[in-house]
C-alpha cells in the first residue's frame, strides 16, 4: 500500500514528502498558479481543534504552510472558549492562515443573507485570531454552491472555480480518498496545481484503526473531558466507577 494512504502523523509526512518530491511547492489560495506546480493545504476543522493544532505542528516543523478553515457554529468544539481561542490563535503563531468554515445550510433565505451571516461570521473570527479572515470554505456544501463563482462577504471561497475546476483538486472526506490517491491524481500526473483537502481527525487520532474506531476514540476523549470538568466545576458530581478517566 501507498504510504501517502496511510492515515497516521507519519503518513500525512510521507505524502507531503512524495509532492514535495516531484517539485510541488506549498502555496496559499492567494499565490497558486494553475500551471504550475503549485499545491494548497487546506484543512477544514470539523471535528476538533486540537487535531489541526497537532498536524500544524507537524507542517511547521516541515517547513510547510497551510490554510486552516474553523467552524464557529459546531456542536464538536467551542473556538470561543479558553482552550478553542488558545488552539485557534496556536494555528496563527505557526505560521498559517486561518479562514472561516461555514455552514450555510444554517442560513435561510436569499443570497443577500448568505453573504451578511458569512461577513459576521468573519468579523466574529477576526475578534479571535486577531488577524484578517481572507478566505471561506463551505462545511458539507450543496451542490448549488460547488458552482458559486463570486466572492462571498468580500471574500475568497475554496470552492470558486479557479480553486476547485481550473486546478486539480482531492479531499479525504469520511477518512478515505474516494476518489483516487492524490499521488494518483491527473493533475499530479500532467504538473499542474492541486488543493488538497484533508481532515485533520483522520490524520492525526491516536491509534490508527478505521474512521469509525478514530471516530470512537475521540468521543471517548470528549466524555472523560467533560467529567473532568463537571466534577472541577461541581464537587458533589462523582463519576461512575469504571467510566473513562
Amino acid at each position: 500500500m501507498n504510504t501517502a494512504t496511510v492515515f497516521s502523523p507519519q503518513g500525512y509526512r510521507a505524502l507531503i514528502d512524495s509532492l514535495r518530491a516531484q517539485g510541488y511547492e506549498p502555496r496559499d489560495f492567494f499565490t497558486v498558479r494553475p500551471e504550475a506546480r503549485h499545491l494548497i493545504l487546506r484543512h477544514d476543522i470539523d471535528v476538533s481543534l486540537e487535531a489541526a493544532v497537532a498536524m500544524a505542528e507537524l507542517e511547521a516543523s516541515l517547513g510547510v504552510r497551510s490554510t486552516y478553515f474553523a467552524l464557529l457554529r459546531c456542536e464538536l468544539y467551542n473556538p470561543f472558549a479558553e482552550a478553542g481561542h488558545a488552539a485557534l490563535r496556536r494555528l496563527g503563531a505557526l505560521g498559517h492562515e486561518v479562514g472561516l468554515h461555514f455552514d450555510a445550510s444554517l442560513v435561510a433565505g436569499n443570497p443577500d443573507d448568505l453573504d451578511k451571516a458569512a461577513a459576521e461570521e468573519c468579523a466574529m473570527l477576526e475578534g479571535l485570531i486577531d488577524r484578517p479572515v481572507r478566505i471561506i470554505s463551505f462545511h458539507r456544501p450543496a451542490p448549488a454552491l460547488l458552482d458559486l463563482d463570486r466572492a462571498l462577504a468580500g471574500r475568497a471561497h475554496a470552492y470558486e472555480p479557479r480553486f476547485f475546476k481550473t486546478i486539480g483538486y482531492c479531499s479525504d472526506s469520511r477518512g478515505a480518498f474516494h476518489h483516487g490517491d492524490p499521488l494518483s491524481h491527473p493533475a499530479v500526473a500532467a504538473g499542474q496545481a492541486l488543493q488538497l483537502l484533508t481532515h485533520p481527525i483522520w490524520w492525526m487520532a491516536e491509534g490508527g484503526g478505521n474512521a469509525t474506531d478514530r471516530l470512537e476514540r475521540y468521543v471517548a476523549g470528549r466524555t472523560a473531558a467533560m467529567r473532568r470538568t463537571l466534577a472541577a466545576m461541581i464537587e458533589s458530581y462523582q463519576p461512575k466507577r469504571g467510566a473513562t478517566s
